[in-house]
């Protein structure tokens, strides 16, 4: 009897410990948890873990001197408080190819660059009011189907 107890006891806390392990969302580079954000395209919902960059100091880094992203991933900068207006970026000090999209405040993209120049000063324009910026690794929203008015999923963007 107190084997088969042991051994329930055991499988439980397995069971929670391997629950809990899966409930964790990836870390980025610095350990921060990353945030689950999806984009809705005509091919369906796509799913990505994202660094969030929402102060001067983040924003100004952005990916610069890192390796290039991994499929699921990217980085969201978010200007919170403010209204929106028309944003420009430049892939100054970065070193791999990125798709930047375009977010209005109710997450609609806006726009699209596709395989932005690595280490380019040249203004990237976002050619409308936004107020969200997603960098993603260059050609996924090509993969993905994502066209400016899709809809971007994550809690910053209001419905």
């Amino acid at each position: 009897m107190i084997d088969a107890t042991r051994r329930l006891f055991l499988a439980a806390m397995l069971m929670l410990a391997a629950a809990g392990c899966a409930a964790k969302a990836p870390v980025g580079p610095n350990g921060e948890p990353l945030q689950r954000l999806a984009i809705v395209t005509t091919t369906g919902e796509h799913p990505f873990w994202v660094e969030i960059a929402d102060d001067d100091h983040e924003r100004q880094r952005g990916l610069m001197f890192r390796p290039p992203l991994e499929a699921d991933r990217g980085m969201l900068f978010q200007w919170p408080g403010e209204a929106p207006r028309e944003q420009s970026f430049w892939m100054r000090n970065t070193p791999s190819s990125l798709d930047i999209l375009y977010i209005d405040p109710h997450g609609r993209i806006v726009s699209i660059t596709s395989h932005a120049t690595p280490f380019s000063e040249a203004p990237i324009p976002s050619n409308g009011a936004a107020n969200g910026v997603l960098e993603l690794r260059a050609g996924r929203a090509a993969e993905i189907n994502a066209r400016p008015g899709d809809k971007v999923l994550h809690p910053y963007f209001k419905p």
